[in-house]
């Protein structure tokens, strides 16, 4: 077996790792994962930590949960692959019956692909296609961009940069990305000056209905992060801003494509977002938590209604030609349909509550923080942004990497943490008990003492 040191050496040389400043990166003793038991994470020193995000917003009931390990077990008993490219699988025929009775009603057909950025892409390609495929077209219908909401992420594909909106990941490839019309974040922690947060919630309202009427007649689809934005700092959208946006698109006939990939499956304390506001999308995008946690499948639901503009015979050119080689995966597909067993039988969604009431306990303690600005919660969902000022909102130095201190000095106390920018998240999993969110807090509140604190 490689030593450490080794592996050290050979991770520096060969592996570029994703979202990753690399040149700091070789610099650190970063853990290098070996096994993993419950909550926690184990390096090839020894060392254990505890998976304060759930490894990057997907695990759900813990590491090496026997139950999905023995469905994983038994399906490559079976088979490990085989392509849906014209034929079926078992395990993917019985996850879309179990998504499609756990879904919002009206979703009765799923698309499986790879990744969150995947179900978008095919979301935002069905989109497309199915404007130019609708019965009612009429030939001055020209669709030709998307709405979406300012500070979006919806992954790195090209299609999903393109509806995006953070400059730090995309500006780069703005001349491969096609149109787009934003609205700004309801969610947003500054607002413009002689505003209250109030004043300016209202103003969003204003200007997503100025943006769906004056582009209705253009717009292939609205893409959203229902209630949270996840990669812009954990911005929660205030009560009401997601039925208002499915009330808008009905009204002027604009499908709406809801990117759940992280805040789907329990994260923000119902199974998936929408259900908060009864809205029934005409695209549920999933991934992340659909599989526990264990192995990269996406799902993209939608409706009869989309699904039927693309029958007809081979020669007229209706089908969806996309896919990728492991879509409908097995082996994923069987940890899948493992894992949503366990929300049942482990009342999981109860146990996000009693995660979500202690969070909003112990998230009281840093009221007062002279560097927090901000908190931000939905569920089990949490942003702490830090700031130099509290009162002016001044940001820390950008080259200070405040957030990343606060990773490093968790990691010492033995608590994985990842932030975004000077945000610093917890995504504890869904089924984590109360006792380990409780350390985790505790050495996240003083891993962010250290760092504000640090010269």
């Amino acid at each position: 077996m490689a030593t450490a040191k080794e592996l050290r050496r050979w991770d520096n040389a060969h592996v570029w790792h994703p979202f990753t400043p690399m040149e700091e990166y070789r610099r650190e003793d970063t853990p290098i994962i070996r096994a993993a038991e419950g909550f926690h994470l184990i390096d090839v020193e020894g060392r254990r930590y505890l998976d304060g995000i759930s490894s990057l917003w997907c695990n759900v009931h813990g590491h090496r949960v026997p139950e999905i390990d023995a469905a994983v077990r038994g399906q490559l008993n079976r088979v490990a692959h085989s392509t849906l490219l014209g034929l079926a699988n078992e395990p993917s025929i019985l996850l879309a019956r179990e998504l499609v009775r756990r879904a919002p009603e009206g979703l009765t057909k799923v698309f499986y692909s790879d990744s969150g950025a995947t179900a978008v892409e095919v979301a935002l390609k069905l989109a497309f296609q199915y404007q130019q495929q609708r019965p009612d077209r009429s030939t001055r219908d020209d669709r030709d961009l998307y709405l979406t909401v300012g500070g979006a992420y919806h992954g790195d594909t090209i299609g999903t940069v393109s509806v995006g909106g953070i400059d730090l990941f995309h500006a780069a490839y703005g001349p491969l990305l096609f149109r787009t019309v934003r609205v700004p974040s309801p969610g947003s922690y500054r607002v413009p000056a002689g505003m209250t947060r109030e004043e300016y919630q209202q103003f969003c309202l204003r200007e997503l209905e100025h943006a769906v009427r004056r582009h209705a007649h253009r717009a292939v689809a609205f893409v959203i992060e229902p209630l949270v934005q996840g990669a812009a700092g954990i911005l929660v959208h205030p009560p009401g801003y997601l039925r208002a946006v499915r009330d808008l698109t009905l009204e002027y006939d604009i499908p709406l494509i809801a990117d759940e990939v992280a805040v789907g499956f329990g994260r923000t304390g119902t199974l998936f977002a929408c259900e908060q506001e009864q809205v029934v999308p005409d695209f549920l995008c999933l991934a992340k938590g659909l599989t526990g946690g264990y192995l990269p499948v996406a799902a993209t639901l939608t409706t009869d209604r989309i699904f039927d503009a693309f029958l007809g015979p081979p020669e007229a050119g209706r089908t969806f030609f996309h896919g990728h080689t492991y879509t409908g995966n097995p082996l994923g597909c069987a940890a899948a349909l493992a894992s949503l067993e366990l929300f049942d039988r482990n009342r999981v969604l109860e146990n996000v509550a009693r995660l979500s009431r202690r969070l909003a306990e112990r998230l009281a303690e840093l009221a007062d923080h002279p560097h927090v600005g901000d908190i931000r919660q939905k569920g089990i969902m949490v942003g702490i942004e830090l700031v130099a000022d509290r009162e002016t909102q001044q940001a820390f130095a950008p080259a200070r990497r405040t957030g990343h201190r606060v990773t490093l000095a968790a990691r010492r106390r033995g608590v994985i943490v990842r932030p975004l920018g000077d945000v610093v998240v917890l995504m504890p999993a869904p089924a984590m008990p109360v006792e380990l969110l409780d350390r985790l807090c505790d050495v996240v509140f003083e891993a962010i003492d250290e760092a504000c604190r640090e010269g």
